[in-house]
């Protein structure tokens, strides 16, 4: 598996940490099963793009098309990212600190999916807001708080003087994702009934916060955590919970839009009242 990759290295007098990009390429394509799990997903996001936007042609409501807008970059980073870990540019080879299951050995270690959440989910999530006629506030709220669990992460995942420390950003982490959770949980599933978009939100809120949950648990499962699962099958998670998370939900929520353009034109200007009661207007 990809873990012993960097012991062989070491046996040949090459220090993992001094890896050129094209050493880890190398190591990256040598495993079928990681760098399939890679691919397939920058294959998957090339297709979403066109699709996207072949379905957003005739899109004319402002705000339907900063729907489909946001929705759109999330296959576009997607593509970026995968490509970027495909090629060895996102990745490096780290050692385990003391403690962890695989203390002293080089873990490959793709930091750059890091990334690719800190720049998608929050579209996601302002796609989600607009959806649900949410206010700015609530909005600004969800998106920095992603970014939050998405930046303490990546500090899970790169901190190597600390086992311990690991698991202090994973917690972190964890925290900035409840936030998260509570707004698409409770307060725009609230906006959703004001704004009468609730039957379509509560499909994508759920398959959302199911898949979303998968990734801090097999965080704690991979080779970063617990190390119960290796890296190829990590990535494999990682990567399968992506395509439906992001393209399969893109889909779900464009083709919604397209069909309803006239119901979301009709919603609110801007991003919603601070809350569902009447307006002035309608005393």
């Amino acid at each position: 598996m990809i873990e012993t990759a960097a012991a062989d290295l070491l046996a040949q007098g090459i220090v993992p940490l001094e890896m050129t990009q094209t050493d880890v390429f190398q190591a990256i394509q040598s495993d079928q099963l990681l760098s399939a799990s890679l691919w397939i997903n920058i294959a998957l996001a090339g297709l979403s793009i066109l699709l996207f936007v072949y379905m957003g042609r005739n899109v004319e409501d402002p705000r339907a098309q900063l729907i489909f807008v946001a929705t759109l970059m999330v296959p576009l980073v997607s593509i970026s990212s995968y490509t970027g870990l495909v090629s060895g540019l996102t990745v490096s080879f780290l050692e385990m600190p003391a403690g962890h299951a695989l203390a002293g050995q080089e873990v490959l270690t793709p930091w750059g999916r890091y990334l690719t959440w800190a720049l998608s989910t929050p579209m996601i999530l302002i796609a989600l807001g607009l959806l649900a006629g949410s206010n700015m506030t609530k909005l600004f709220t969800a998106v920095v708080a992603d970014i939050g669990m998405c930046v303490t992460g990546l500090a899970a995942a790169l901190t190597t003087s600390s086992y311990m420390l690991r698991w202090v950003w994973y917690v972190i982490s964890c925290a900035f994702f409840a936030v998260v959770l509570y707004i698409l949980l409770a307060e725009w599933a609230r906006d959703a009934e004001v704004a009468g978009t609730a039957e379509i939100f509560n499909t994508l809120k759920v398959l959302t916060v199911v898949l979303w949950l998968g990734y801090p648990i097999f965080w704690a499962l991979g080779a970063e955590g617990l190390a119960v699962l290796d890296v190829a099958i990590t990535s494999w998670a990682y990567s399968g919970m992506d395509i439906i998370a992001k393209y399969l939900f893109a889909f779900l929520l464009l083709r919604w839009v397209v069909d309803n353009e006239s119901a979301v034109a009709k919603m609110a200007s801007g991003l919603g009242s601070a809350s569902g009661g009447a307006s002035p207007a309608d005393d």
